[in-house]
């Protein structure tokens, strides 16, 4: 009798549940992007989704619980289950990256890298929307500093803005978040920033259809996360590898 997990080559795994709405969002994006036409041609996927991860911006800015030892355990849980490459669609909790990349058994791709490969070349002034936590802890300004890129993050009220809307949308109140949210990135605008990272994979959400109404490019971290998982994926199995700089106009 053929072993079940033998037969699933090259499958992707997804350590989700921070929030459950993104994990589902680069799902969406892993159907989106593999142009198809077979439902066998999809990509092998396994998604875990235990929302029971303590709060990663809590743990780092006030001392909650941490949630590597959660992040770890569901690893090693999608690994038991035939994984053979990780993916974590949270920003934030890209701090312990390096940490869970040792104790994996299997290939991990990193959200931050997968995200900056997609900035624009003539892209010179970058806007960042991103938790407390991720601009704390810097996970994204060192990176964007070596690319010589001047940064834009808000400061103050403006950043306490965009930390409330994410919490709303994690609420289910999308009308809220966009509220709090869309003056932010206006402002980032006014400061002469010409492309916008999406830092949390929260934000692509509640921008959604909105994306005209701003004046800039958009880098999402979900769907440049699941792009690089695709090549990932078409490297393995022999196939046509996708560009790594697709024609970004805005939020697909």
């Amino acid at each position: 009798m053929v072993n079940e997990v033998e037969c699933m080559q090259h499958t992707i795994g997804i350590l989700g549940g921070m929030g459950p709405a993104a994990t589902a969002d680069m799902l969406s994006k892993f159907v989106h992007f593999r142009h198809v036409g077979q439902d066998q041609q999809h990509i092998p996927i396994i998604a875990c989704s235990i929302p029971d991860i303590p709060d990663r911006s809590a743990c780092l800015l006030s001392g909650g619980p941490s949630p590597y030892d959660y992040l770890e355990r569901y690893l090693h849980m999608l690994e038991s289950a035939g994984a053979e490459c990780i993916v974590i669609p949270c920003n934030t909790a890209h701090y312990w990256f390096e940490r869970l990349q040792h104790s994996a058994h299997v290939e991990m791709i990193n959200i931050l890298d997968a995200t900056l490969s997609e900035l624009p070349q003539h892209s010179q002034t970058v806007g960042l929307l991103a938790t407390d936590a991720t601009l704390a802890t810097g996970l994204y300004q060192r990176k964007l500093v070596q690319q010589g890129k001047t940064l834009f993050v808000p400061e103050g009220k403006h950043q306490c803005a965009v930390m409330q809307a994410i919490y709303a949308y994690k609420a289910g109140n999308l009308l809220l978040s966009q509220t709090l949210l869309f003056p932010q990135i206006e402002a980032l605008i006014e400061h002469g920033v010409d492309t916008l990272i999406m830092g949390c994979t929260e934000i692509p959400l509640i921008i959604n259809t909105e994306v005209a109404r701003f004046n800039c490019t958009f880098i999402d971290s979900t769907a440049a996360l699941v792009r690089a998982a695709i090549r990932w994926y078409e490297e393995k199995n022999g196939e046509t590898v996708s560009p790594e700089r697709p024609e970004l106009l805005g939020v697909e």
